[in-house]
């Protein structure tokens, strides 16, 4: 069982669904340009597309990575408007650690061209059907069993 971190953001009508993807960019790279930002921002009109559709209000946008699992859901209407059931805190670790994927719900209807709208601009964002969940890929455990590293003569040292 792997550790998970949920976040809530506010979308519209308080953010347009193009600034609440980019708020969620600023969350999982914590501001800090780089190719992973680069990569999640070229997926802007996409994301911004599922998040439009309330896609992410009851079924997460998941980030899987070496470490914790991070679900991020979106409020609309007056749950937005007046934030209640907001989360934008920061994470207390890198969502992007290692071999990270970002997974986004999708309507039936609109999953195979935000697939092959993705597809063209990463292969480590990817869509689901809305209904589906993501599968853990065993990160949690390879982060597990690489974390616990002794260094005797560091600690017997201090």
């Amino acid at each position: 069982m792997s550790t998970v971190a949920s976040r809530t953001f506010r979308s519209t009508p308080n953010r347009d669904a193009l600034d609440s993807w980019t708020a969620i960019v600023d969350l999982l790279t914590r501001g800090v340009a780089g190719t992973a930002r680069s990569e999640l921002l070229a997926v802007g009109g996409v994301a911004a597309s599922v998040i439009a559709d309330q896609a992410p209000k009851d079924s997460a946008i998941t980030v899987t990575c070496d470490g914790p699992r991070t679900r991020i859901y979106c409020l609309y209407d007056e749950d937005a408007i007046d934030g209640s059931g907001e989360n934008e805190a920061a994470l207390g670790y890198d969502p992007l650690k290692g071999d990270w994927r970002v997974s986004l719900p999708c309507l039936a209807d609109d999953l195979a061209w935000v697939q092959a709208a993705l597809k063209k601009h990463s292969t480590r964002i990817t869509a689901r059907d809305i209904d589906e969940t993501v599968k853990d890929a065993g990160g949690a455990e390879k982060a597990a069993a690489s974390t616990l590293t002794l260094d005797p003569k560091g600690f017997l040292g201090s």
